[in-house]
């Protein structure tokens, strides 16, 4: 049997559903459908046979306008491929729905999918998604529903394809005074990433200097991160820009080498998590912690979670000064570093 796994959305929820497409791959051959925004991600996750990219006009932050000839070619990809079922993967707030259409008109016969709304016709297994449950756990809940399970020792974690890439001269020639940071072998680094695809998620540039200062002084060397056109930091001795020079392959392998990783909670949190990196979250709660914290791997969540913009899924701070995460001072992360940090690493 051949599966269509679907998950139109940015790389970090891309990551989460890494499990559930690999419960899905020890079943069948596992394609999976993704976003311009998750198809590097898409790409990583074991057990994806191909990756079909699609951007969709019901989904992602900034979706193009409705373009029938896009529509149309999408559906006659799915059709040619002849897939015998489907399963749509989508976040809390998300209907399944627009994409099972096409399914069905794609001929696919079976679709699987999680839907509070009435399905008609165009749903097979149409799932309910349990109170409580992590995003992770949720797409897996639904994989089962489809009927497929993980593999005896597979236990659930996030997981990337590797080997990874090596960055070692990316580090060495990070562009700060006092040299290049070195991996677990040679003194260990902290990664910064202060942005976010979501403004309301990131950590404004002010307060990740801070941070990054006080990381410098507690001893650490400081890896910051980022995409291209984010700010880049001020160079200054012990702190190292990769900022828009990593690709999302090149990303994981530096957040693979660091001892911890300090971000808020976007995609880069989940990567580090599929890396088995701890991570310090400065996470705001415009969506909650339970169901979107890093997922698996020691983690400590900094941030007023009971803030005014609580469940908002706000994309702009809506409350002046972005209180939740400017009122977590540099010394509470030092402190949330070391707690997750072995002291055989920092010694």
């Amino acid at each position: 049997m051949t599966t269509l796994a679907v998950r139109l959305d940015n790389d970090g929820d891309v990551l989460l559903t890494g499990p559930a497409v690999r419960a899905l791959a020890a079943h069948d051959d596992v394609d999976l459908l993704a976003a311009p925004t998750g198809a590097a991600a898409a790409r990583l996750l074991p057990g994806v046979r191909d990756v079909l990219v699609v951007d969709a006009p019901w989904s992602g932050y900034r979706p193009p306008a409705v373009d029938p000839a896009a529509i149309d070619g999408l559906v006659a990809t799915l059709a040619d491929r002849r897939y015998d079922r489907a399963v749509i993967f989508t976040s809390f707030h998300q209907s399944p729905l627009p994409m099972a259409l096409l399914a069905k008109m794609a001929g696919i016969g079976h679709v699987a999918a999680t839907s509070v709304d009435y399905p008609g016709s165009l749903l097979d297994v149409r799932h309910q998604r349990p109170e409580g449950l992590h995003e992770v756990e949720a797409a897996l809940d639904l994989a089962r529903a489809a009927g497929a399970g993980l593999p005896a020792g597979d236990g659930g974690r996030l997981a990337l394809r590797r080997p990874l890439p090596d960055v070692t001269p990316l580090l060495r020639d990070s562009r700060a005074p006092g040299g290049g940071a070195r991996g677990r072998a040679g003194r260990p680094y902290v990664v910064l990433h202060p942005g976010a695809s979501v403004p309301a998620r990131a950590i404004a540039p002010q307060h990740a200097r801070a941070i990054a200062d006080a990381l410098v002084a507690a001893g650490w060397e400081v890896v910051v991160t980022g995409g291209p056109g984010e700010p880049a930091p001020a160079a200054r001795p012990g702190v190292h820009d990769l900022t828009g020079r990593t690709d999302l392959p090149q990303l994981a392998a530096v957040l693979d080498g660091a001892a911890c990783v300090v971000v808020g909670n976007t995609g880069p949190a989940h990567l580090a998590a599929a890396v088995g990196t701890p991570v310090v979250s400065l996470f705001s709660p415009v969506v909650p912690a339970e169901r979107w914290a890093p997922y698996g791997v020691p983690t400590v969540v900094l941030g007023d979670q009971l803030a005014a913009c609580a469940g908002t899924r706000a994309r702009e701070c809506p409350v002046p000064g972005h209180p939740c995460l400017t009122g977590i001072r540099p010394d509470q992360v030092v402190d949330a570093v070391v707690s997750l940090v072995p002291q055989e690493v920092m010694a």
